[in-house]
């Protein structure tokens, strides 16, 4: 992603610039002469974005073609492929308006401008930092490596973790589409709203109380020209994340459908009516389907045994902190701080949206 800035006499504009010491699926990696490898780019592009969308595609026109396939012919699963396809089909279009949003981001939109916005001063930074995340939508994935970018750029870590939070949890694509999940419930989008920005500004500001700089050393910031096209990174960013949420949006929708088939209704109902039980397992049910939060609304809704303030824990947790983002944060930042985060932002997550939900659902 390149920096908005003005272009010096004797060298590239910094317009072009980005930081090389920050992992990012949509930058090409670099030889020893500095240049870009393109091979390593498409190959690194492919590592990355694939995964569960290997089997994604596939199953799911499987799933569409259900009617030719006499295995479908059992009520049972007639009934798990109804619920499966209609999480998937809803979820979509939010999916692919989302990674579009994302893509147009990445490639047209600097974290300068972010850093520029933010006021120095932490105690300010953190709740603008916050509102900068509604304004700025982006998918969990590719919000890590921006605020890396931000870090090394001078932004104060409290507000880019601030951030990093915020804009997958409160972005105009996921509340709307929270909305069209839940017609009738719609006072669980202003839930989901005020709960994830209360996330965001409580472990910033939890984060800038801490103030451990040394933890970010390592996000110095080392410049290469880039020369792609700009289109040329809008397609590769957008296609990339669309394959790699969709995959985890299957995963979701696959789980979603099975629970409501697999376990028997009366477990289900028994966990449902115990509100801790069914708090503690939506939360860890967020953290391990790592769905894309442009999508995880419609695999809440598929799970109307549970009440909607521990289905409102799965909406505020899962955006914030799962699997894939414990890994990325690894890399990005290094291991003691995904040990150190991660426990905390689940924790303030799961609280904070417990308290919301009793107080508005």
């Amino acid at each position: 992603m390149a920096d908005a800035a003005e272009t010096g006499s004797d060298g590239p504009s910094t317009f072009e610039r980005v930081t090389s010491t920050v992992p990012d699926p949509a930058e090409p990696s670099l030889d020893a002469g500095g240049h870009h490898d393109h091979d390593d780019h498409q190959h690194g592009a492919g590592r990355f974005a694939w995964g569960p969308g290997v089997i994604a595609a596939p199953f799911l026109i499987a799933v569409l073609l259900r009617n030719r396939f006499e295995i479908f012919q059992n009520d049972d699963l007639r009934l798990w492929s109804t619920l499966f396809v209609s999480i998937c089909l809803q979820a979509l279009p939010f999916l692919a308006l989302g990674v579009a949003i994302s893509g147009a981001i990445a490639a047209f939109v600097s974290p300068d401008f972010v850093r520029r916005i933010v006021p120095k001063r932490q105690v300010l930074a953190v709740p603008a930092a916050g509102v900068a995340g509604l304004a700025l939508p982006g998918c969990e994935c590719g919000s890590v490596p921006i605020a890396g970018r931000l870090i090394s750029h001078g932004t104060p870590p409290a507000a880019a973790l601030t951030f990093l939070l915020a804009a997958p949890a409160i972005n105009p694509v996921v509340l709307v589409a929270t909305a069209v999940a839940f017609p009738n419930d719609r006072m669980i989008v202003l839930a989901r709203f005020l709960a994830s920005f209360f996330v965001a500004i409580a472990v910033g500001s939890w984060w800038a109380r801490r103030n451990d700089v040394k933890m970010f050393e390592k996000l110095t910031s080392a410049d290469h020209t880039h020369n792609r096209p700009k289109w040329r990174e809008f397609i590769d960013v957008a296609s990339r994340d669309f394959v790699h949420a969709g995959g985890y949006l299957v995963v979701g929708a696959f789980a979603a459908a099975s629970l409501q088939l697999i376990v028997p209704r009366s477990a289900l109902n028994a966990i449902a009516d115990n509100e801790l039980l069914s708090i503690l397992l939506l939360a860890g049910l967020a953290v391990l389907l790592s769905i894309c939060s442009e999508a995880d609304a419609f695999v809440a809704v598929g799970l109307p045994q549970f009440s909607l303030t521990s289905r409102l824990v799965f909406l505020v947790v899962g955006p914030v902190i799962d699997i894939k983002l414990v890994a990325m944060h690894a890399g990005v930042f290094g291991r003691r701080f995904a040990l150190i985060f991660a426990p905390v932002t689940l924790g303030v997550a799961i609280l904070v949206a417990v308290v919301v939900g009793q107080v508005l659902l």
